[in-house]
């Protein structure tokens, strides 16, 4: 048990001492700047070429999604996840040193070339968040956490960013066993989450975004779009479009809905109305909803 405590302490304090350095040394490895960056060239293209003439550049709940933005980048971090997350991987090292394994690691990729690690975590990656965000679909309990991004009524680049914390948890937990087979650890490789980050930003924004024949293989606002859309086909009622990055994997497994580009449909669910729409309201909606 000490060594539990010792681990949450020591994440507090770690992620603290880390986030403060993130925000007074501005460097090219600094998260904090790269959204920060990231935010602001992207609104700049909604307000030069926006998609939607009449959505204002401070769209609905603008600053709401802002709040979330950083929250979840790094405040929830703060306040909760890093430390539950650490002891998570301490337990999960621990019961499986009862059993005399002391790793997971079934292919190790330490060995490859540079480019070809990064382009195996990416490829591997998103294909397990893809897998992820169908369950968030199919799974009624993850469906009422995840609606928190489906409320969105007007698609922006802060939407992207827009979810319920239980999320974080849900992603990493089920993202942590694959990828530590493979050598790889989830907070490996930073071009990766600036690279992700950056098409997550432009799929919400409102901006068209035509890839020609790449939108086969990445996600894009057209495409995005359809996935939040409120009205979809009765054979797809637990969802379209569930590309994180890439969109191959729906062109693949036939999860692909671009009926029309049409930046003017609706947004949301069939019980809308009915959903909170303050922070934290929203926060903690999956667990007293009935």
């Amino acid at each position: 048990m000490e060594k539990y405590i010792e681990t949450i302490v020591g994440s507090y304090t770690g992620y603290f001492n880390y986030l403060l350095s993130e925000i007074l040394n501005p460097s090219w490895h600094n998260y904090f700047y790269w959204l920060l960056g990231l935010s602001l060239a992207v609104w700049t293209l909604e307000i030069v070429f926006p998609w939607r003439k009449n959505q204002g550049a401070v769209r609905h709940d603008f600053w709401v999604d802002m709040f979330y933005m950083f929250f979840n980048f790094f405040l929830f971090s703060l306040i909760a996840y890093n430390a539950i997350s650490n002891v998570a991987v301490q337990v999960f090292n621990d019961l499986l040193g009862l059993f005399g394994i002391k790793n997971v690691v079934a292919i190790n990729v330490a060995s490859w070339p540079a480019w070809i690690q990064l382009l195996t975590l990416f490829l591997v990656r998103d294909f397990i968040q893809w897998n992820i965000h169908r369950l968030l679909h199919k799974v009624p309990w993850m469906w009422e956490v995840h609606k928190v991004h489906h409320s969105i009524e007007e698609m922006g680049f802060a939407g992207h960013l827009r979810y319920h914390w239980m999320e974080n948890v849900i992603y990493r937990t089920l993202e942590y066993i694959p990828l530590a087979m493979i050598g790889f650890g989830i907070q490996d490789f930073f071009i990766i989450h600036i690279f992700t980050l950056a098409v997550g930003h432009l799929n919400h924004a409102n901006i068209y975004l035509p890839l020609g024949p790449m939108k086969y293989i990445f996600n894009n606002p057209q495409m995005h779009l359809w996935h939040h859309a409120e009205e979809l086909p009765k054979e797809r009622m637990n969802g379209v479009n569930f590309g994180i990055t890439l969109s191959i994997w729906d062109y693949i497994f036939g999860l692909n809905y671009v009926p029309k580009e049409d930046a003017t449909i609706k947004l949301g669910f069939d019980d809308m109305a009915k959903f909170p729409k303050t922070f934290w309201s929203q926060l903690t909606y999956s667990f007293w909803k009935k």
